[in-house]
């Protein structure tokens, strides 16, 4: 059952930015009928970054998110061009973002935001070992930055109020692996 039952007939780029391309295919589906598909290609590789202070606190970062039209608050979070390393545009973000360095990382998720329309592929670290510097934001970003204990984090995700994929995944492994004794 690992084999491709897709069928592409034809493809074609319907658009293009810095950071993604569409492409929509005339497919023959699993079933064998005429169809189209849509894919969203991303150019940069998702990367979040879940902080942990010896106090148990960590970083979010509020901003308002275009696509949604509204408020979001998240773990610190960008991307990293496919062809790098990630684990170097996390650090990157994190400096950016919230002024912050960490003496250590470590993989925490891998996983694909949206696999019925996009390949991107996201990867969150947890960071610790932290040292303040300042921050330094892109021009596109308008950021609040706040300090909270991890339980309030997750409080925040019980209630709805982050509703980011990478940030409620990486708020709820820091949770199972305190529960499970793996993070002290």
């Amino acid at each position: 059952m690992e084999n491709n039952p897709w069928i592409i007939k034809e493809e074609k780029k319907v658009y293009e930015n810095p950071w993604i391309s569409v492409t929509e295919y005339d497919v023959l589906n699993p079933a064998g009928n005429k169809g189209i598909y849509g894919k969203v290609h991303f150019k940069n590789t998702a990367v979040g970054i879940m902080v942990l202070d010896e106090e148990m606190n960590t970083w979010l970062v509020g901003q308002y998110r275009f696509p949604l039209n509204s408020y979001s608050w998240e773990i610190p979070e960008g991307g990293s061009p496919v062809a790098d390393d990630p684990l170097a545009g996390a650090k990157r973000e994190l400096l950016e973002e919230t002024g912050l360095a960490a003496a250590h990382w470590q993989p925490l998720l891998r996983m694909h935001l949206s696999n019925s329309v996009s390949d991107e592929l996201a990867i969150v670290y947890l960071a610790t070992g932290l040292t303040q510097l300042e921050p330094e934001p892109e021009e596109t970003e308008q950021l609040i930055v706040k300090k909270i204990p991890f339980d309030e984090a997750y409080r925040m995700v019980e209630e709805g109020l982050i509703t980011d994929s990478m940030s409620v995944s990486a708020i709820i492994k820091i949770k199972l692996l305190f529960a499970e004794g793996k993070l002290k």
